[in-house]
């Protein structure tokens, strides 16, 4: 209640402001959607629906000529309308109110509606245009749109914030041998000579950042798991159709099931279809009615590990659920786009469960979000899990693994601090209430605490409004016959702050003959185990055994073998991510780390466990060890992985330890060994490769400077039977190049944003430039790259600008690279604050290389 009447309070004062005068536009009309202006707006329009047309062509070089009819109920004629439009003015060639057209005025994003053309009550404003290509994501033979934060004011004139929200009416021109997709189903179909038109049903209601649709030289399948659903795509590998296409439907429907049951709530909207599109830029992206996934994700073939699998479930998993959260209940604002993820992460991982019974799930949820979220919030770049959010135009910058991986560890804490059927009793309640509606973190709070004696608002402080994580320390004393006399653990924000995380894990007491499992419920800085009095002394004491704890914890390894000793997997996992941990934080030498690890590698028999070690393997063997250290350790690796190729190990291991491999393998005998395996000379037994395989393996040839570099990418790319990843591969080539001089013309042409369209081969390609074993000449392109973060900023979707620092600048650990970030930062003194965060990000292991080589050296 208190709450809603400071609201009150606000709001009155901010409309009062507007009514005393109508010339004080200046306080709504800024560019993007500011804060302001959405309050205002939501008080203002109700009732809206968007017609829309767009005449597609067949030349993605032409204008895509557009039409839009709006109607909606206005209850406020204090202030202008303001219509998002972030685009050209001459993008605009006529608006109308009500009938009568009115001059065309637009600024600083916005098409303005003056008061005296509006009326109390249904208003309409028709408008005709250029539809904007920024989100159209066009290519030869087909698009999509892809419109999430504020992308749709990109596209048409719209009110592009997520508390609005509308039905849509939608028709599509496109020429004759394409297909369409959209939220609602095609009520009419019309030829018009070499182009048909397509009039859709009216929409469901959503917010302007769901709506969506697909047009293109695609293929179509239907089928009725339960729900009847449709499925667009461009992929021809025969193999990967035959083995994916059914269980693909299945996986939609059993996660229907799954949370139709969970949430009491049945699917809450007309229809559930999905288009595959080779250069998609995210894994999924969860429209109303219209899902869109990155094809390489759902097509898999006969050679795909059990993890890629999972990885697969888990996807359509998270994109069904946002149905339910995100589709049906939407965030207010956008400073709460995490709730959406949280859940539909949080429930991709209970879906899984029935799906695979013979997955190790905590294992599964640990792999999945531990190391992810460690990764940004351990560096100078991290943020609370609810950020603030001024204006819309930045709300792309929320994104990252603070939301899509604490938030769900978050979540998993606050269920069992409530209890699970508490939780799901809130969450049910909450699903219902807010219905076709928004909601807030407070809202949810609110539904929760009246399920709990659990003070939600003081939990939620630390965990949601709060960055950073807890440093674990110990003090323990044994007595006389060597039996725990005090046993007391503390914890320390990683940051010197006074914040305290309330939560529970396990601590393992390792013998000779058993572990001894003890829970820990962690409330206050430190807490004394009176549980462990009198126990005998372990051989070893293993911290969060069951991954379930965050945070940095006591190592507790005297010895190469410790961890890969233990006999639980999940308690194997947590060891060798809290290792790494420990490392970076100052406490272990890489070059032990490293040691550690290369004896997992050669041990581990869990597909997810081999794959935490391998990534780590990678990262202490490229970023942490010095030269001296690395050429030593190359050479062992190289051995040791080869070697273990040899032996009879499971498919899913000996690709997971391939991949590796194939990363490292430059030396003579590697690059030989490597040649053999890619011209099929060499048949490794039990090792199934793909086509995708092999053009990887010819990249890192390339790489690596074999001397028949140019030859072995010209018989991969005559290889390659599938258009679109053809045109990735030429697209790459350059980046490839052992030509010096062509690498750079690659680089140089990024900084036309046409060249940067296709997002996720941008980030390949220059991950090629700044392989490690090419920094020497790549270093150079680091300035160029910060210089032109803001367009890619400005230009790119959600996930580019971290990706583009990750694969420039985030690819180096030495001195010259460091020094440019501090020049940089130093020059540039107005640097966007959230562009410095998540250069922040994208540099911990840059900076932390620093301090680490200086002590090993």
């Amino acid at each position: 209640m208190k709450i809603f009447y400071c609201f009150l309070c606000f709001f009155t004062i901010l409309t009062s402001g507007f009514s005393q005068s109508k010339q004080k536009e200046s306080v709504l009309l800024e560019n993007g959607v500011s804060e302001q202006l959405a309050i205002f707006r939501k008080h203002q329009i109700s009732d809206v629906n968007y017609k829309l047309l767009f005449e597609i062509p067949n030349q993605k070089r032409e204008n895509i000529d557009s039409q839009l009819t709006l109607n909606l109920n206005l209850s406020d004629l204090s202030q202008p309308l303001l219509l998002d439009f972030k685009e050209k003015n001459s993008n605009i060639k006529s608006v109308s109110a009500n009938g009568k057209s009115i001059a065309i005025v637009h600024e600083k994003g916005h098409i303005v509606i003056p008061v005296e053309s509006l009326v109390s009550g249904k208003n309409t404003i028709a408008i005709s245009f250029i539809a904007g290509n920024l989100s159209l994501n066009r290519n030869d033979d087909f698009l999509y749109t892809l419109l999430v934060p504020d992308r749709a004011s990109t596209l048409f004139p719209c009110f592009d914030q997520p508390d609005i929200k509308a039905t849509y009416k939608l028709s599509l021109t496109v020429p004759k041998d394409w297909k369409v997709l959209a939220g609602a189903d095609v009520k009419e179909t019309v030829e018009k000579g070499d182009f048909t038109s397509y009039t859709f049903g009216q929409s469901d209601k959503m917010s302007t950042y769901l709506f969506s649709f697909v047009a293109g030289k695609f293929n179509s399948v239907t089928q009725k798991p339960g729900l009847e659903m449709t499925f667009l795509y461009r992929e021809n590998d025969k193999g990967k159709l035959e083995s994916s296409r059914d269980t693909i439907f299945n996986l939609h429907q059993q996660s229907l099931n799954f949370l139709e049951k969970y949430t009491s709530y049945k699917f809450p909207f007309q229809k559930l279809d999905f288009a595959s599109i080779p250069v998609f830029q995210y894994g999924g992206m969860e429209h109303v009615g219209a899902i869109q996934y990155r094809e390489s994700t759902l097509f898999l073939d006969n050679s795909a590990t059990d993890s890629e699998k999972l990885d697969r479930a888990k996807l359509i998993a998270h994109e069904t659920s946002h149905m339910w959260f995100g589709d049906l209940v939407t965030m207010k604002w956008f400073d709460d786009v995490w709730m959406k993820e949280v859940f539909a992460n949080f429930m991709a991982d209970k879906i899984m469960n029935p799906i695979f019974p013979k997955v190790n799930h905590n294992l599964q949820f640990f792999t999945a979000h531990y190391p992810s979220a460690y990764a940004e919030d351990r560096s100078l770049g991290t943020h609370p899990i609810k950020q603030h959010l001024a204006n819309l135009k930045d709300a792309g910058s929320l994104y990252g693994s603070i939301i899509y991986n604490k938030a769900p560890i978050m979540m998993r804490q606050l269920e069992a601090s409530m209890g699970k059927e508490a939780f799901r009793k809130g969450i049910e309640k909450y699903i219902k209430k807010y219905a076709n509606d928004n909601a807030d973190w407070n809202n949810l709070v609110e539904i929760l605490d009246t399920e709990t004696p659990l003070d939600m608002k003081k939990w939620s402080e630390v965990w949601v409004n709060q960055s950073g994580r807890p440093i674990i320390t110990d003090k323990i004393e044994y007595d006389e016959k060597n039996r725990i006399k005090s046993f007391e653990i503390f914890q320390q924000a990683e940051d010197k702050s006074v914040n305290i995380w309330p939560q529970t894990f396990q601590i393992g007491l390792v013998y000779a003959k058993e572990v001894k499992v003890v829970e820990v419920n962690l409330k206050n800085q430190n807490l004394l185990l009176k549980q462990l009095e009198g126990l005998k002394k372990p051989l070893k004491i293993m911290y969060n055994y069951n991954g379930f704890g965050y945070g940095v914890f006591p190592v507790g390894v005297n010895n190469l073998n410790t961890i890969s000793s233990l006999k639980d997997d999940l308690a194997r996992a947590s060891a060798y991510v809290n290792l790494y941990e420990n490392m970076l934080a100052g406490n272990h030498h890489p070059s032990y780390v490293f040691a550690v690890f290369l004896n997992g590698v050669q041990v581990e028999t869990n597909e997810l466990v081999l794959k935490i070690i391998a990534n780590q393997t990678s990262a202490v063997f490229w970023k942490f060890l010095t030269d001296k250290q690395r050429i030593k350790a190359h050479e062992q690796l190289e051995g040791v992985l080869y070697y273990s190729l040899q032996t009879d190990l499971p498919s899913n291991i000996k690709k997971t330890l391939f991949n590796l491999y194939s990363s490292i393998a430059y030396s003579d005998s590697g690059k030989e060994k490597l040649y053999e395996i890619w011209a099929k000379e060499k048949i490794i037994p039990n090792l199934k490769l793909n086509e995708d395989d092999y053009t990887n393996i010819a990249m890192n040839l390339a790489i690596f400077k074999v001397y028949i570099a140019n030859e072995i990418l010209e018989k991969t790319r005559t290889m390659i039977t599938n258009p679109d990843k053809l045109k990735r591969f030429e697209f790459l080539l350059p980046s490839l190049s052992q030509e010096e001089s062509v690498r750079d013309a690659f680089v140089e042409s990024l900084k036309d944003d046409k060249n940067r369209e296709k997002e996720s081969w941008v980030s390949v390609g220059l991950a090629n430039i700044h392989h490690p074993l090419r920094q020497e000449s790549a270093q150079k392109y680091i300035r160029f790259s910060l210089d032109l973060t803001d367009e890619i900023q400005r230009t790119g979707d959600i996930f580019f600008p971290k990706d583009w620092l990750n694969n420039t600048v985030g690819r180096y650990s030495s001195k010259y690279a460091f020094d440019e970030v501090q020049r940089f930062l130093k020059e540039n003194p107005n640097f966007s604050p959230i562009l410095k965060r998540k250069l922040f990000q994208a540099t911990d292991a840059l900076y932390r290389a620093q301090n680490i080589k200086k002590e090993t050296e």
